[in-house]
């Protein structure tokens, strides 16, 4: 490491033999001579050398050698470190947002005349870039049905620079087969890239299903408290160092070592926090479903989703989200949402606090109707992100919500 004044750091070989939960608090530690017990933080634009010809010698690549927090910082490497061995990746560097760290992987490695094949369901923003940005550099892309394998295979029977894709998706909670793209995708010269914020590293594994890249908004889950933006893109290190670093570097996508510090605090606690979400999840959707007013339930870990046997192979749990369906449309959902007391209204998720978002006029806004429709995406659907409150409490605030739902709905169309 540049400017190594640890007395104490985590063995990256020793470190891969550890278990999940002990990494999430060890994994990349690098203790300065003061012997801290918490991760230090390097609040520093710059760093400074010995000598001018140590300055020169670092620039030109002879020595490590911090230059400057924009290239790279004491605490977001801590934070880069403990992410790829959690991930199992042999590199990861950090971003200022989910989105930056989207843009990045994909524009680092795309050039004019190369060819993207997407997943049609995508975040709104993801959706932006392989809709409007890319063509704009004339790159062509491609939107397939990301459940159906027989568009994969047609979309990827010609060369293809990269795919990708997130799984389950924002907002409905529809799975891609990971590893039978990535194979597709392979054959066809691509790289793949998934978006795995809303499995999280614990749940999923996209390398082990043959994904080239992972990119992470570690402002949901790993931040998990609603505190902080940042990102991450996982890779091999010869990738990561050669194509991506130059592009970050240059472009300026810097994380924080302030938000990167608070990161590293979440991830400690990550491992109580999804699981404890997820259980409050699975029972949520079960309480949903036995709901007259609820026209569908889609949870993955719930034998009625459409992709189940998908989900019980490739993911560990059904996460904590849950999306659900008001025959009433906009207006039932509006009510619905109005009502809610203890679960917040926000665009957000993979918060301790539990918040509902209406897709179709937020999220999923500029993607338009008829894109929505193709996505399931109806004016009546709901995305729940659960948190850390009580279920049984989440429950109530569900129920007394849709107990009213018929009063309300009158009242407002009057």
């Amino acid at each position: 490491m540049p400017n190594d004044t640890s007395n104490h750091s985590t063995d990256p070989q020793s470190a891969r033999t550890l278990r999940q939960a002990t990494l999430l608090v060890h994994g990349g530690i690098e203790r300065t001579g003061y012997g801290e017990t918490t991760e230090a933080l390097f609040l520093t634009s710059g760093f400074v050398y010995d000598s001018a010809e140590q300055a020169e010698a670092t620039f030109k690549g002879e020595v490590e050698h911090y230059q400057y927090s924009r290239f790279g910082n004491p605490t977001v490497v801590m934070l880069e470190k403990r992410l790829a061995l959690l991930e199992g990746a042999e590199a990861c560097l950090c971003t200022a947002t989910g989105m930056a760290a989207v843009h990045a992987a994909m524009l680092c490695h795309l050039r004019t005349g190369d060819r993207v094949v997407a997943a049609r369901a995508l975040f709104g923003s993801c959706h932006w870039i392989i809709s409007t940005l890319l063509p704009r550099y004339g790159i062509t892309t491609e939107f397939v049905d990301g459940a159906d394998l027989a568009a994969w295979d047609k979309a990827l029977s010609t060369p293809c620079a990269m795919v990708l894709l997130e799984s389950p998706s924002n907002p409905m909670l529809e799975l891609v087969d990971i590893k039978a793209v990535c194979d597709r995708a392979h054959r066809a010269g691509a790289l793949v890239v998934v978006d795995n914020v809303f499995a999280t590293p614990l749940l999923q594994k996209p390398f082990e299903l043959g994904a080239d890249i992972v990119v992470y908004s570690c402002t949901k889950h790993i931040d998990g408290q609603g505190r902080v933006l940042g990102g991450a893109v996982l890779g091999r290190r010869k990738w990561v160092d050669e194509v991506l670093q130059p592009f970050i570097r240059n472009t300026g996508p810097s994380l924080s070592p302030f938000n990167a510090w608070l990161l590293l605090k979440g991830m400690e606690t990550l491992t109580l926090r999804v699981n404890a979400a997820c259980a409050g999840a699975a029972a949520v959707a079960d309480f949903l479903a036995s709901r007259p007013e609820i026209g569908r339930v889609l949870y993955p870990g719930r034998a009625d989703h459409p992709q189940y046997a998908l989900a019980q192979r490739q993911m560990s749990g059904g996460g904590t989200l849950v999306a659900f369906e008001l025959a009433g449309g906009k207006q039932a959902a509006f009510a619905m949402m109005n009502a809610l007391r203890i679960i917040a209204v926000s665009n957000n998720l993979g918060d301790s606090k539990s918040l509902a978002t209406h897709p179709a006029t937020t999220t999923h806004m500029r993607i338009g109707a008829e894109e929505r429709a193709r996505l399931g995406i109806s004016d009546g659907a709901i995305r729940l992100s659960v948190g850390l409150e009580d279920p049984a409490d989440l429950i109530d605030d569900l129920g007394l919500a849709l107990g009213n739902l018929p009063q309300r709905a009158e009242l407002a169309a009057d």
